[in-house]
């Protein structure tokens, strides 16, 4: 991943912190490196058992062939396991595959339930295309990807993902019920007008939260110093936020955060899910 291969010259040669924004797989434990995007157990822990409820047990994991996928799937794999469902298909795919018809062949001939995606772009909206062509959805599988936000809904045609449900620290459809996510959508579209929002996939959310936390470990700190931020960056907390208020971890350098389930309605996030607090990142 970029992370790995691009901490050594941050932490080590840079002798610098390191805030990692993005949701990503976990297992991070590099001293000075500080992650603030969602983990596996703050994405699978509560959203498998609610796919397993609102979808089936069978799973397929079709995936894209790098680090993230193999890794989250290790993990996807246990709570599945652990809820009473299967996993019947596990597949990795070079990240430039677009044609899925042997898998969605699979996947229909096996009656799976729920499709946990982790194919990213470009295949993605072709793998999604093929399996609504194939009947996927009208028979009643139930598309899962976590890393789908509202910028990426807009792959595929709203009925080709009609019911695609999603695991993030903040969705636009919080505004109503999150007076602080609001302002800072309508802050960020005043400032960046057009066609793409500020979303949890492309770890603007986890970006926001990093630099707020960081504020507030220099402000405890008293200094930029590596050191002594890194010290209070290790509890560091923010009363507000995208999604909600944070904190790290002492001794994690992983971020406590609020989490959402949602599913796609015509082309649109509606929230049907939340943690009932702070969920834990269970790293480190």
């Amino acid at each position: 991943s970029m992370r790995n291969a691009i901490k050594d010259v941050i932490v080590s040669r840079g002798k610098t912190l390191y805030i990692y924004p993005q949701l990503y797989e976990g297992k991070e434990c590099t001293p000075y490196l500080f992650c603030t995007g969602p983990t596996p157990a703050q994405q699978c822990d509560e959203f498998i058992p609610w796919l397993i409820k609102n979808g089936g047990k069978k799973f397929a994991l079709p995936s894209a062939n790098y680090v993230w996928p193999h890794t989250l799937n290790v993990y996807a794999r246990k709570v599945i396991e652990a809820n009473g469902g299967e996993v019947v298909l596990e597949d990795y795919y070079p990240l430039d595959q677009i044609d899925f018809s042997s898998t969605v062949n699979r996947i229909i001939s096996s009656k799976v339930d729920v499709v946990f995606n982790t194919v990213i772009p470009p295949g993605v909206g072709p793998f999604f295309k093929q399996l609504y062509e194939a009947g996927f959805l009208k028979n009643g599988g139930r598309l899962a990807c976590v890393y789908y936000d509202e910028n990426t809904l807009g792959i595929n045609q709203p009925n080709e993902i009609e019911g695609l449900a999603s695991c993030l620290d903040y969705f636009k459809a919080l505004g109503p019920e999150d007076p602080v996510s609001a302002k800072l959508q309508a802050a960020y579209d005043k400032q960046f007008p057009g066609t793409f929002l500020f979303a949890a996939g492309s770890a603007a959310t986890g970006t926001y939260r990093g630099l707020k936390l960081w504020e507030a470990a220099v402000k405890e700190a008293g200094s930029v110093d590596r050191e002594a931020v890194a010290k209070t960056l290790d509890h560091a907390q923010i009363a507000e936020g995208p999604g909600g208020p944070a904190e790290m971890v002492p001794g994690q350098r992983h971020c406590k955060m609020k989490m959402y389930t949602a599913v796609s309605k015509g082309g649109k996030y509606e929230i049907v899910a939340r943690s009932a607090g702070l969920v834990d990142p269970k790293e480190c």
